[in-house]
């Protein structure tokens, strides 16, 4: 009998980990221990797991070099349209396995390891995540970027190096506590400094108007520091650039104001102005106007618009002039893609750089702006859209808020000549928000400004163009647009998935990595007995792995057999993490009433970080911490039903959690959750979903068949006729016993008996002003979930949803998402082939 196969001998069987070839091995051993010499000057005897992790991070960066150096030096030859897509979020994750999967080095890296004594997984757990992001939109922007460079574009991502991501979060007797993310602490193998590139960013001063033309003068000048990370694509031998911009203050800074003896000081308060790239903003969905934020905003865009100038007066184009002058082949050559408002300020930064230092007309200058930039939308959650005070623009940006009011005036110019009269569209149009104080409505001025505005999926395009941006639609229909967010395959599949991408490969063979519309072929399987079991038992061995991952981490005893009902994701009210714990109170509850019953077992699991502002978030978290230390406790309900809070969510955390997870929970009111892309992940991996009409959850019924994803709840237009008649929880509270019992047992103290009324704001808002309406959907959510319970029962019939739904996960590629906005907001062709890769000795 033939021994089971290791860990090790079974990732060496995947073929789409690459492959592991003898002169391969060998070649990455000597630079393995080349680095682990010269680089971290160490030997085997006193080298740790860190030293080991740097040592192959480095080995694997190798193996980038020449592919990005030719990469960058072949956009200069072709001078393609390039594309800049700016965004205050890049939420990367760790780099090392997706480089080895993009690079087709992973059995190649684990075979070598092996050899020398090492276990490659206990490496890579050596790596922090580059947390530089909230959520989606972070985590959308790192998708994006692999997608664009596995296209094939010329795409660059910018964004700030911040020294703390988002916080580290502990769960301290049942609360949020928040430590800082000191991701930087050893190094970061994968960035390279390009101090050759710094930057000026001005900020304050005043503006002087003379004949010719504007001078912005007395400015204070912060350095911007890029630092630039290769971003490969999928073995296709193309590695694009993110870069980060980090503040440095200039040499000169503070002394130049002769204040004798204040040297020390001067030196000293070198960090106000570093202080700008310090910390990454914790909000989701939150606006906060504070100085420091808009300061980051306005260093991000006025680097990278510097970069974006220089790279076009410089690029080659068939002869061997010195520059390129003529910015009206502006937009030919460069898209800028705005990722959400938050680099709002590009527009007006590109209008000053071209009137005032460029010396163009006013009108030629905008042309070019609008032709060139582009808006995502990505929240229509009011409290989410950015209105900066007039009085701090008028105090940090004097120039640009004398721009903001001239692209104003002849904005409502226009508004007016269309709608003659019409006073109160004029007021709701307008950049500009009269009132207490004034604002600046920076959605405003990215519509404006741009020639293509998208929301994330078709359901949020729709709502936008008939409600928040309705009149803006209505003047320009020809600018609103739908790009439906993706997700990578790579890194949501192949890497965190390899025992799935494996079982589909054998079917269907490999090209689906890149072309994920393959998947659909997988619809003849879905009566295959063994693929049914091939699919099952895969879901099974990454449950396993990740009850054992939890039984470390928890101390909890968790149920392999029971259901995986996972919810992971910021926590927010409009998420309805609540109705959740509704459904777990009276899961308890009935499970307590009739105890003999065959109950369906569950391991409810809830993660996410709350905002540290967010007082109702972090009372939700608690709430989540108490349920879970009652129900886990209690004799009577054994192991059918666990609750637990999934702590410091984050990229990495995702990779293990949602390949395991049977129950994906997308529970949002209709209307609110503009896309989702968790959503995504966990139809990708082999979960079911419950969840509302909401994001993309409506098109993901659409391609998986609506019967195969469990759908309850209001609908956009029922929330709309509730708005109309008015929601009164009460009504629910009194009509539903279990609803009563539930909340009675949170307002009584039963989960908090130490402090009865410990969750009293929380009732009091689900009761009195829950502006997400968790009581109306209540009763629906229960018998959805009983449906779900009874199917979990069977499980063949169970698995052949799940395979109808990976077959439809198509569409929610990142790679079609980013086709669509190449061709229909960039004007760029994306293409699949393979870069030429020069044959040299150097890998």
């Amino acid at each position: 009998m033939s021994k089971p196969l290791s860990d090790h001998d079974r990732k060496k069987q995947i073929s789409v980990r690459g492959l592991a070839g003898v002169e391969n091995v060998t070649e990455l051993k000597q630079n393995f221990n080349r680095h682990l010499h010269f680089t971290l000057v160490k030997d085997r005897n006193v080298a740790t797991k860190r030293d080991y992790y740097f040592a192959l991070a480095n080995t694997v960066r190798d193996h980038l070099i020449g592919r990005w150096i030719r990469t960058q030096q072949h956009y200069y030859e072709k001078d393609p349209k390039r594309v800049y897509y700016i965004s205050l979020e890049f939420y990367m994750g760790r780099t090392l396995q997706n480089t080895m999967v993009n690079l087709a080095l992973e059995n190649a890296c684990d075979e070598a390891m092996y050899q020398l004594g090492l276990d490659m997984e206990e490496l890579e757990d050596m790596e922090e995540d580059a947390g530089l992001g909230n959520g989606g939109l972070g985590r959308l922007a790192a998708c994006f970027l692999d997608s664009m460079a596995s296209l094939g574009l010329a795409a660059y991502g910018y964004g700030i190096r911040y020294e703390f991501g988002i916080f580290n979060q502990k769960i301290v007797n049942g609360w949020q506590v928040e430590e800082a993310d000191d991701w930087l602490r050893y190094g970061n193998p994968w960035e390279k400094a390009r101090p050759e590139y710094m930057r000026p960013v001005r900020f304050y001063g005043r503006t002087e108007h003379g004949p010719d033309g504007v001078k912005w003068v007395d400015a204070q000048v912060v350095l911007a520091l890029p630092y630039d990370t290769p971003v490969p694509g999928y073995r296709n031998n193309i590695v694009n650039t993110m870069r980060l911009w980090s503040a440095k203050a200039p040499c000169e800074f503070n002394l130049k104001d002769f204040n004798v003896g204040g040297y020390i000081q001067a030196v000293l308060d070198r960090n106000l102005a570093e202080n700008i790239s310090r910390v990454l903003y914790p909000n989701d969905n939150f606006f906060e106007g504070k100085e420091l934020r808009l300061k980051q905003e306005y260093f991000v865009v006025s680097a990278t618009l510097q970069d974006i100038i220089r790279r076009f007066k410089v690029s080659k184009f068939g002869s061997r002039e010195i520059a390129r002058t003529d910015f009206s082949k502006l937009p030919d050559k460069v898209a800028i893609q705005l990722n959400d408002t938050h680099p709002a300020m590009a527009i007006p930064e590109l209008m000053r750089v071209l009137v005032d230092e460029e010396k163009l007309s006013w009108d030629k200058a905008w042309d070019i702006c609008v032709r060139t930039c582009a808006y995502t939308n990505h929240t229509v959650l009011p409290e989410a859209l950015e209105r900066w005070p007039v009085d701090l623009f008028a105090h940090l940006l004097p120039r640009h808020l004398e721009i903001v009011y001239e692209i104003n005036r002849r904005h409502l110019e226009r508004v007016a000549a269309k709608y003659p009269g019409d006073n109160d569209r004029l007021r709701r149009m307008s950049l500009i928000e009269e009132g207490g104080q004034k604002r600046i409505n920076m959605a405003h001025l990215c519509i404006v400004g741009s020639h293509a505005v998208n929301g994330v999926a078709q359901i949020h395009s729709d709502i936008l163009k008939a409600t928040v941006f309705k009149d803006f639609y209505e003047m320009e229909p020809h600018k609103f647009q739908n790009k439906t967010n993706g997700i990578t395959p790579r890194r949501w599949l192949v890497m965190c998935n390899p025992g799935l991408a494996e079982v589909i490969a054998e079917r269907i063979g490999e090209d689906f990595i890149r072309d994920l519309d393959q998947l659909q072929a997988l619809r003849e399987y879905v009566n295959d007995d063994a693929f049914i079991r091939d699919v099952a038992k895969v879901k099974q061995e990454n449950k396993l792995k990740f009850a054992v991952h939890l039984e470390e981490h928890y101390k909890v005893k968790i149920n392999p057999n029971s259901m995986f009902d996972i919810q992971v994701k910021r926590i927010h009210e409009y998420k309805r993490q609540l109705l959740n714990c509704l459904h777990i109170i009276t899961y308890f509850n009935r499970i307590k009433k009739e105890p003999n019953k065959q109950w369906t077992p569950r391991t409810v699991m809830i993660g996410g970080k709350a905002a540290p502002g967010y007082h109702t978030a972090k009372m939700i978290i608690r709430l989540i911490t108490a349920i879970g230390d009652v129900v886990n406790n209690d004799p009577v309900i054994g192991d059918r039903l666990k609750v637990i809070f999934l702590e410091n969510y984050r990229v990495t955390l995702a990779e293990k959690a949602i390949p395991a997870a049977d129950l994906s929970e997308q529970i949002s009111t209709a209307g609110t959750e503009a896309s989702g892309t968790g959503n995504m992940k966990f139809m990708l991996n082999g979960a079911l979903t419950i969840g509302t009409m909401d994001g993309a959850n409506v098109e993901m019924a659409e391609e998986a068949g609506e019967d195969n994803l469990f759908i309850f709840g209001m609908r956009v237009d029922d929330v709309d006729k509730l708005d109309m008649k008015g929601y009164h929880a009460e009504e629910y509270y009194n009509r539903l016993p279990e609803l009563k019992q539930a909340i009675d047992q949170i307002a009584g103290g039963f989960f908090s008996p130490k402090q009865p009324d410990l969750f009293k704001e929380i009732v009091n808002m689900l009761m009195h002003h829950d502006r997400f309406k968790v009581f109306a959907d209540y009763e629906d959510y229960i018998k959805c979930q009983e449906k779900v319970n009874a199917l979990y029962k069977n499980p063949k019939e169970w698995t052949k949803k799940v395979i109808y739904n990976i077959a439809g996960c198509g569409k929610f590629s990142s790679d079609r998402t980013i086709a669509q906005y190449a061709r229909e907001i960039w004007g760029m062709e994306p293409t699949l082939k393979k870069s030429k890769k020069k044959k040299n000795k150097n890998p």
